[in-house]
């Protein structure tokens, strides 16, 4: 056993990926209490030639510089990679890989569970429920809205936001999507398409944000910007939390202007602006996007076939490249 490489993980990951692991190498488990330091992850990671980190692990350019020379691979549980410095990793020879298509379905209904809790309310009424306070049926009672013949505003029409287009068109939703450029699987769902965010945001009922973190979305939906949006809009995140200045979104709220939200993924994970738990028109979430059995599982295998191909010497079809 110990000529098999070592692979380090910073948390646990599904039974079946751990079990097929120890089947082919040495395996270091993760801990789910750990917070990890760069100086932590480098104990940790010291002998692996692969290491397994997720999204709670930011592996920055301090990080980067003090793993051991023995990792070749960090291998994501993660279709995003904006919490690792790619190009610092790539400059000491390491490859970085992620897990991106596995996780689609899964987050696309998370957005519409979001959506439809948002729209109807959920959130409230389940609380009511809970706390005894309701006293029974009223014809005014938590009145929300239906998802038929709304307009649905997409942001980043990639797999997940073509996934949540389609769930949507079917509870008789208009879809309307922002894109880098038109996508040609949007023209069977009817879709319009915005080379102008603003543009759409002005007839946009509820807007989902779908697109990935970068220097020109972080912070996209501002103070100017939801005020583009129609009074009583909804807006749903489960992208990444980055993309929402906290502060006006919870002022648009607050005022009613946006009638409510639904959020899975917020700036700084796991701490989130304790304004949004006071309000009674937000769905919150801890991030649940990928958080099915069946999409974990998934991604566990993909992040070893990736660093499998990589200890191998063999193309990896997930490395990523910036």
């Amino acid at each position: 056993m110990p000529d098999l490489p070592l692979v380090a993980l910073t948390r646990r990951i599904p039974q079946v990926c751990e079990e097929r692991l120890a089947r082919d190498y040495r395996v270091r488990l993760g801990d789910d209490a750990v917070v990890f330091t760069p100086e932590r992850l480098a104990k940790h990671a010291e002998g692996a030639a692969a290491l397994v980190v997720t999204p709670a692990e930011v592996v920055g350019v301090d990080a980067i510089a003090q793993l051991p020379a023995s990792v070749k691979v960090i291998s994501a549980f993660s279709v995003g990679y904006e919490h690792i410095a790619v190009k610092e990793a790539n400059a000491r020879g390491i490859v970085v890989t992620n897990t991106p298509g596995v996780l689609t379905n899964a987050t696309a209904d998370i957005a519409m569970l979001l959506l439809l809790g948002a729209m109807r309310r959920a959130s409230e009424g389940d609380r009511l429920v809970r706390s005894g306070a309701w006293t029974g049926w009223r014809p005014t009672q938590l009145l929300g809205t239906h998802l038929s013949g709304k307009n649905l505003g997409i942001v980043g029409m990639g797999r997940i936001g073509m996934a949540v287009a389609t769930r949507a068109k079917a509870f008789g939703m208009r879809i309307l999507y922002h894109n880098r450029s038109p996508a040609a699987d949007a023209t069977a769902l009817n879709a319009t398409y915005f080379a102008n965010l603003d543009d759409m945001l002005a007839q946009s009922h509820v807007l989902s944000l779908h697109c990935p973190m970068s220097a020109a979305t972080k912070g996209l939906l501002n103070a100017r910007r939801l005020a583009l949006m129609p009074k009583g809009a909804v807006v749903i995140n489960t992208a990444r939390g980055g993309h929402v200045v906290d502060d006006d979104l919870i002022a648009a709220l607050q005022s009613r202007h946006i009638a409510a939200a639904g959020l899975d993924v917020y700036a700084n994970e796991p701490t989130l602006d304790g304004r949004y738990r006071a309000l009674d028109n937000v769905l919150l979430l801890p991030h649940l996007g990928s958080a099915t059995r069946e999409t974990r599982e998934a991604m566990g295998m993909m992040v070893i076939d990736n660093l499998e191909a990589v200890l191998r010497g063999q193309p990896s079809k997930n490395v990523v490249a910036i």
